[in-house]
């Protein structure tokens, strides 16, 4: 009997150990990005701005999930905060790509043209 509790012991103690998981990364929003599972890809980047909250670069690749879903009010929300957490940071520290993309898609927020940066007609063609 003592041999069986015991044996039960040491099974319970090798149990797994979870796995750790990753990291989460500001520039994980747009890691494999596949239209047919929009919702969940902005949930998940959801989790990226949570953990960044004054990081605009997470908030700029969610308006990009948000213009593919046709959610003009969510992405303009977005890229309009992450403009304002830009404009408290010191110039230089920001990426001039995530400066202009700010600019660009809160212009196209104030003409109301968000489905033309998910779309690839953002620009006339000649």
């Amino acid at each position: 009997m003592a041999a069986l509790a015991g044996l039960l012991l040491l099974a319970g103690g090798c149990a797994e150990e979870p796995i750790p998981q990753r990291q989460v990364r500001s520039d994980d929003c747009l890691q494999t990005v596949q239209l047919d599972q929009l919702t969940e890809q902005i949930r998940r980047c959801d989790a990226v701005v949570a953990a960044f909250p004054t990081n605009p670069g997470p908030l700029n690749d969610r308006y990009l999930l948000h213009s593919l879903a046709g959610n003009e009010a969510a992405a303009c929300a977005d890229i309009n905060r992450a403009a304002a957490l830009a404009r408290s940071k010191a110039p230089a520290s920001l990426d001039p790509q995530l400066r202009t993309d700010l600019k660009l898609r809160q212009q196209l927020c104030r003409e109301g043209n968000t489905k033309a940066v998910g779309s690839g007609k953002a620009w006339p063609q000649p």
